[in-house]
């Protein structure tokens, strides 16, 4: 009996006990599911670990007990009835018992009926966008890519790294507290997996297909991720940051991104009838190069050989200005080319063609200005 009210107790209590703040153990996280597929890891986690120590201790204790030097004799019998119900019917009756448990948080983790506020996140090689569909029962239209921030100096080691290496974004995805978040996921190229520990949801985003899940965060706050699905050379600088505001700054924050988005077409609009200057583009240009191709080509326009092609010098770079542009806006099929027409403003657009033209050398002297972009999109609408 000693052994049974030992066993029990530490199934009752060892689950309780705070290990999540531990770097080897699961994170309690901030939300209910999250909580409760922490509770559920920690039961089975034990129940694991007692029936380890009965079963390796009965066997210890047989070998020592029983051993050729004390003149044990081996018993003699085979294929015993009772042992054999024995050892099929306790197992069966362990693994039930964990299993309805582990069904209840499944079930809870797949429901992502009546949520308040729906997002679709899409993944490609290296970011993520993020578009607020509907929120209480209104439309969210806005919309952001969301990519890594970290300097390539860090990365290079020519910078002491930061407290949130690798895992800092221009525009972390915004979300209120107390309220039913649906995701749907999906992907432009290749399989991603959205991955936030602290909300317990991790999903793969395939190319064709939408996925589902959705959160409810209990606490505001910062909460960190990443892409946990091998998408490509940089799948290491693909993080995921959430930040959970109160409902009322949520609001605040989704009514003011809104105003936004109609204040940049509005200046991207003023932006056809103004000629940019080359300082102003390549000021800009170089900024955004660095945040958005150094990772394929290299911040040496050079690239990767036979991975990803130089710029430096290049036909696309030195060709013909029209043909650069189009493959800017709409990248190129079959290759890891992204295209940026809906990830950058015509300004940002224009400069960083522009830069990608007179730099390292190139010089061609072109000056891409807004309204050629716009331009040529109009073409292909």
């Amino acid at each position: 009996m000693g052994v049974v009210r030992f066993t029990l107790w530490l199934i009752l209590l060892i689950p309780q006990l705070s290990f999540a703040n531990s770097s080897l153990n699961m994170r309690t996280g901030v939300t209910d599911i999250s909580e409760n597929v922490y509770q559920l890891h920690m039961i089975i986690f034990m129940i694991c670990c007692v029936i380890g120590i009965i079963v390796f201790g009965l066997m210890f204790w047989a070998i020592f007990r029983h051993r050729k030097s004390k003149g044990a004799k081996p018993a003699q019998f085979h294929e015993s009835t009772k042992i054999e119900i024995l050892w099929t019917a306790i197992p069966f009756i362990i693994l039930i018992g964990m299993a309805v448990p582990a069904t209840k948080a499944l079930i809870a983790m797949e429901d992502t009926s009546k949520a308040d506020l729906t997002i679709k996140i899409t993944g490609s090689q290296w970011k993520w966008h993020y578009e607020y569909l509907t929120y209480e029962g209104k439309k969210g239209d806005v919309d952001f890519y969301s990519i890594m921030s970290t300097s390539q100096d860090q990365i290079t080691n020519k910078e002491t790294k930061g407290e949130h290496y690798l895992l800092e974004v221009d525009k972390p995805l915004v979300i209120p507290t107390d309220k039913k978040v649906r995701f749907l996921m999906t992907s432009d190229d290749v399989i991603h997996s959205w991955w936030v520990p602290d909300f317990a949801v991790k999903k793969d985003a395939n190319p064709g297909f939408i996925n589902e899940a959705w959160t409810r965060v209990n606490t505001p706050g910062t909460y960190r991720g990443q892409c946990a699905e091998l998408c490509g050379k940089d799948h290491g600088f693909m993080p995921v940051v959430v930040v959970a505001k109160a409902p009322a700054e949520f609001d605040a924050w989704l009514s003011d991104s809104q105003k936004e988005k109609q204040n940049a077409a509005q200046a991207d609009q003023a932006l056809l009838s103004q000629t940019l200057s080359k300082e102003e583009l390549m000021t800009l240009g170089q900024q955004v190069y660095m945040s958005s191709c150094a990772a394929c080509h290299q911040p040496t326009g050079l690239g990767i050989p036979g991975v990803f092609p130089g710029l430096k010098a290049s036909p696309i770079a030195l060709g013909d200005v029209n043909a650069h542009i189009d493959v800017v806006l709409h990248g190129t099929p079959g290759t890891a080319m992204q295209a940026f027409a809906k990830q950058l403003t015509l300004k940002q657009l224009a400069a960083i063609v522009t830069y990608e033209r007179n730099a390292w050398g190139n010089d061609t002297g072109d000056l891409v200005q807004p309204s050629q972009i716009k331009a040529r999109l109009g073409g292909d609408e």
